[in-house]
């Protein structure tokens, strides 16, 4: 069976999810029927023809109720629309962040369990073969007592990332949340993947989460943080994340056990397991989301990245939706590059800073980093 599928919004990840179609869509088990997007679509070659092209969501629905709909739209307009294709009888894949709110976020739960429809979230590395190993791996004890996870992202983003669009590097647009920060929307893979390992995925597995925001871009939002959380189960979870380093590297996830670690690189479903025995590296592959969607929806597959199960990221957002706004880096450990990238700023040492997050478990301003605020007493 064919299953009908409307993209709402189709630029930036839009697009990509328009090319991933277009391969389910020649092997019989998705068609596009509808695009929406708020600006014109003329000239974008990657629609296909036979779509019909709508402004708006409601619009849309008012012609035609697909059996998904697709979002990548603005992380405000996430749960709004969400609810509407939901109560509209379609099945929903959102973008990541699910919501700018917890509170909205659980009115999205709400709607999904009150209508019976599969919401997902775009956590691609929730398909990951590799977070089956990790958990099998911990359970025979591999690398001995489980002790902490940490998560290190190290990227770098210029400032047309920011002047693309009005709501970009904001916590906050007109009357709206937005909370467009390294934690909640670039990296928030490092962080939602490190709780899935965690085992902690409903908001009430987490007990604490402290946050430690700095921004080096012209910014509401943060750029470069520190996060630690512990779970319900004691566990703690450290991230040092910034968009402000001299280059790109892959994101980690750190496993860290009495008698070894796994380092896993969810972008590139790489494993590299450290014991006493030695070294070994892996790679794996991973289902998409939009495949899994299908097989939940027609055979009731269990969904890899169901809405329910990003409470704890969600909490995690919470936290730095209501934290103190983000410190500016003083301009003395900050260099601003012109490269192929483009305009960016880089912080003094700031991979090693994030590296050391992950590892000792603490923030940038308990580590003493020189341009983090002092830690309090």
């Amino acid at each position: 069976m064919t299953l009908s599928v409307a993209v709402v919004g189709v630029r930036g990840y839009g697009r990509q999810h328009l090319e991933t179609l277009a391969e389910l869509a020649d092997e019989g088990l998705m068609k596009v029927t509808a695009v929406v997007d708020t600006q014109p679509t003329d000239g974008l070659d990657y629609i296909p023809a036979s779509a019909g092209r709508f402004t708006s969501l409601e619009e849309m629905l008012h012609t035609t109720v697909p059996d998904v709909v697709v979002l990548a739209t603005p992380i405000h307009t996430h749960g709004p629309l969400a609810k509407q294709a939901m109560r509209a009888g379609s099945h929903v894949l959102m973008e990541k962040p699910p919501t700018a709110t917890l509170a909205e976020f659980e009115s999205v739960v709400s709607v999904a369990e009150e209508t019976g429809k599969a919401c997902q979230v775009g956590f691609q590395s929730f398909g990951s073969h590799a977070l089956a190993e990790i958990a099998s791996r911990v359970t025979a004890g591999q690398i001995g007592e489980l002790r902490s996870i940490g998560g290190v992202g190290t990227w770098l983003r210029s400032t047309d990332y920011y002047s693309r669009a009005a709501w970009a590097g904001r916590r906050r647009l007109d009357d709206r949340e937005v909370v467009d920060g390294v934690v909640t929307n670039p990296l928030a893979h490092a962080v939602a993947t490190a709780l899935r390992i965690a085992g902690a995925g409903r908001s009430d597995h987490i007990e604490e989460v402290i946050t430690d925001l700095y921004h080096a871009h012209d910014i509401e939002a943060d750029d470069t943080s520190a996060v630690r959380v512990r779970t319900t189960g004691g566990l703690t979870l450290s991230f040092g994340l910034t968009l402000a380093a001299p280059t790109h590297h892959a994101p980690r996830v750190i496993v860290y056990g009495t008698a070894g670690e796994m380092d896993f690189r969810y972008t590139e479903d790489i494993l590299t397991v450290r014991t006493g025995e030695g070294t070994e590296e892996l790679t794996f592959g991973r289902t998409g989301l939009l495949a899994n969607l299908r097989e939940h929806i027609l055979h009731g597959e269990p969904l890899l990245a169901d809405v329910r199960d990003t409470g704890a990221f969600m909490r995690v957002l919470e936290a730095v939706r209501t934290a103190p706004d983000p410190t500016p880096i003083d301009p003395r450990y900050v260099t601003w590059l012109d490269d192929e990238h483009g305009r960016h700023p880089v912080v003094d040492d700031v991979e090693s800073w994030c590296e050391q997050v992950a590892i000792q478990g603490r923030t940038f301003s308990e580590l003493g980093a020189p341009w983090a605020q002092p830690a309090r007493a």
